[in-house]
């Protein structure tokens, strides 16, 4: 397994081992010593499934407030997403940066995106399936979002807005300066 850090501290680009032959292949997609190594202590308890049947939905970008905030281990294990994490901790010399990576059945590479961060991703194909770890369980009250189009992330989508497709709910997120803030940068964090 590679773990190669990213330009904001904290994200991590994971890119397990693949091993196959003319049956097919095996890899470790997780494993607790090695990626703990990295990201320092974690602990999963839940794993998501998620199927988006067309080209352009974008789910995000979302995140969780403490107590319940998560961090989330990402892969697309069907078709390729652009997969984004945008460090929304106050006072953070990276605040409101973000990285996006492509994540895909053929790269098979995974981002780490650790409490303090919102994350989201666009499907560049149909059919896409995205699989995720997370560190806390659903707390409804504690779910937020930014908006995905938000002019001052520029995050470049690689679709047009024209073509998107959101959720009711990710339609009326607000922009980061609008949103409380949920997080703040405490120095030597990473």
């Amino acid at each position: 397994m590679n773990i190669e850090k990213l330009s904001i501290p904290g994200l991590l680009l994971v890119t397990p081992n693949k091993h196959g032959d003319q049956r097919g292949f095996f890899s470790e997609t997780f494993r607790a010593d090695v990626f703990t190594a990295a990201a320092g202590p974690v602990q999963f308890v839940q794993d998501n499934h998620v199927l988006s049947t067309q080209r352009g939905v974008v789910r995000g970008l979302h995140f969780q407030t403490p107590p319940h905030a998560q961090g989330k281990l990402v892969r697309c294990t069907r078709g390729a997403i652009l997969d984004v994490g945008v460090d929304i901790r106050v006072g953070s010399p990276t605040y409101g940066q973000h990285v996006a990576v492509e994540l895909s059945a053929d790269n098979w590479r995974q981002l780490w995106v650790p409490p303090g961060f919102a994350h989201g991703y666009v499907t560049l194909e149909d059919n896409c399936e995205v699989i995720y770890k997370v560190t806390d369980y659903y707390a409804p009250d504690c779910d937020r979002g930014i908006a995905w189009d938000d002019p001052a992330l520029a995050i470049d989508w690689r679709i047009p807005a024209s073509e998107v497709i959101l959720s009711d709910k990710d339609k009326k997120q607000p922009r980061l300066q609008d949103a409380a803030a949920a997080f703040h940068f405490v120095i030597g964090e990473s």
